[in-house]
């Protein structure tokens, strides 16, 4: 046997997918599964309560010269790591929009991971890249677009609505300036384009600029109207600013489910506006965009299909783990502004159908499974009966906080986000909402937002949880008034666990 032989049955025994590894791999698959299910599905609180100082981790080498095996490393991230994760499954875990993940697109996580498929070049996964070809078609037409329509899945809305605002950026500079950025970057005259959105639009529409190497100052923020919603009167009042200004729009970015209140701007009369004035118009669709398979509340997204660009995230309230995204496009032929061609991956002379190219990544897993198991497993319905619990939720919640007068409701709920105050009894510092939420977190009773609205800090419920009950809230939201009663009246009462001492 040679040396090279002996090595490699040495380095590698047990620790790669074989015919002789199947043990090894079913081994350690269990070992996983019960450090989920005993130490954290056991656990009877949406968080342990460490502090980041007691999670530093300082008795523990990250890279050890010696390693010591995969059982026991396991046990020690069992009782280090996953008893000190957030409990997303948690019905008191209702702080942001962190979906607690379905069962059937976890089943769909060991499939990805163990089959590493890359969804770059059609010959390193296959069935992986028709799979996602025609899960892109169907959603689509889920949103209104026609046969002309693509896609690609993407990590979230971060990288959806970055590559929508890219597309838009090439597509003007092509358009109006006969100027390829992808050859020759930004010319002088980029200095005059600007993008609009919603004063309450995602932050990632000002970094998307930036990255794009227009700067955050070429977003144009407009004001929003009661609802929170992006102000038509005032668009337009920009619009004609603009016109007589130097600078030139050239996207309009509109929102479907804002972070803190679920708002959804006017997308009809959006598109209409964008149409008039030669606006791409890209719809961040990453919250609200699962309303598409509600028959209750799918009117909510008319005008999205007037949309040259959707964002799409399965993460939210799609109920998909990290990270499961998509961007969608009207015209499949915009693709022409980012596509590009490498010998080695996809060269121009095969046919074969390679995803490289409409993505701004190379290496890509295939999280559309996660997605496909699902959709088969629940179908449109069963997804539509999940997504209209947590609104008919939210709308129970803003209810019960609205007639509770030590609390203060700041908007009807849209989605299922619920934004409030705390009214202290009596005058005290405006931080008595932050302190309560970090009371919640440190006795393990309940994991839950904070926002700040016209001035003031406010706690809010995402209530993405099919689990979570209007009784789980109302618990919550008695712990609120406890600590929020000992907080404004001195009291020194620590809390762990939900218990004084």
């Amino acid at each position: 046997m040679s040396r090279a032989d002996t090595t490699e049955r040495e380095l590698t025994a047990g620790l790669f997918l074989g015919s002789s590894t199947t043990q090894a791999y079913r081994t350690a698959m269990e070992q996983a599964h019960q450090a989920v299910t005993d130490v954290y599905l056991e656990r009877a609180t949406p968080y342990s309560g460490r502090s980041p100082e007691q999670l530093a981790f300082e008795d523990r080498e990250m890279l050890p010269e010696e390693g010591q095996g995969l059982t026991a490393t396991i046990e020690s991230v069992a009782q280090t790591v996953v008893a000190n994760s957030v409990g997303t499954s948690h019905p008191a875990c209702v702080a942001h929009l962190q979906c607690p993940p379905m069962i059937p697109a976890l089943a769909a996580e060991v499939l990805i991971s163990a089959t590493n498929q890359s969804l770059d070049s059609w010959d390193q996964a296959p069935a992986a890249t028709v799979l996602e070809t025609r899960l892109i078609e169907e959603l689509a037409d889920v949103f209104g677009y026609g046969d002309d329509a693509d896609g690609v899945f993407t990590t979230g809305g971060t990288q959806s609505n970055f590559m929508g605002l890219l597309l838009a950026r090439n597509r003007v500079l092509d358009e109006r300036f006969d100027h390829d950025a992808q050859v020759d970057g930004l010319p002088p005259a980029a200095d005059s384009l600007c993008i609009l959105c919603s004063a309450d639009a995602h932050f990632t529409a000002r970094q998307a600029a930036a990255q794009l190497g227009l700067g955050e100052s070429a977003i144009v923020s407009i004001p929003t109207d009661e609802h929170h919603r992006l102000s038509i009167d005032a668009l337009d009042s920009t619009l004609t600013e603009l016109a007589d200004s130097d600078r030139q729009p050239f996207a309009l970015v509109g929102t479907a489910g804002t972070t803190d209140f679920g708002s959804i701007d006017p997308l009809a009369q959006l598109g209409a506006r964008a149409r008039e004035h030669d606006l791409w118009f890209h719809v961040d669709a990453a919250y609200g965009g699962a309303l598409a398979l509600s028959d209750r509340h799918r009117e909510k997204l008319r005008g999205i299909e007037t949309a040259d660009s959707i964002a799409v995230d399965f993460h939210k309230l799609f109920y998909q783990p990290l990270s499961c995204g998509a961007f969608l496009l009207r015209d499949g032929t915009h693709y022409r502004y980012i596509d590009r061609n490498a010998a080695y991956l996809n060269p121009e002379s095969d046919d074969a159908a390679h995803l490289v190219s409409k993505s701004v990544q190379t290496s890509r897993r295939f999280d559309a499974l996660k997605p496909y198991i699902a959709f088969r497993t629940l179908g449109r319905d069963g997804f539509g009966e999940l997504i209209d619990y947590t609104l008919d939720l939210a709308t129970a919640v803003a209810e019960r906080i609205e007639d509770d007068p030590a609390f203060e409701l700041k908007h009807e709920p849209t989605l299922n986000a619920v934004v409030f105050r705390y009214r202290p009894p009596t005058d005290s510092e405006e931080a008595i909402n932050d302190r309560i939420r970090d009371r919640l977190r440190a006795d393990g009773t309940a994991m839950i937002a904070r926002t700040t609205i016209d001035g003031e800090t406010c706690l809010k419920f995402t209530l993405l949880n099919p689990r979570t009950t209007v009784d789980n809230v109302e618990e919550i939201l008695t712990a609120i008034k406890r600590h929020g009663m000992a907080l404004s009246t001195g009291e020194r009462t620590e809390y762990t666990r939900g218990t004084k001492r």
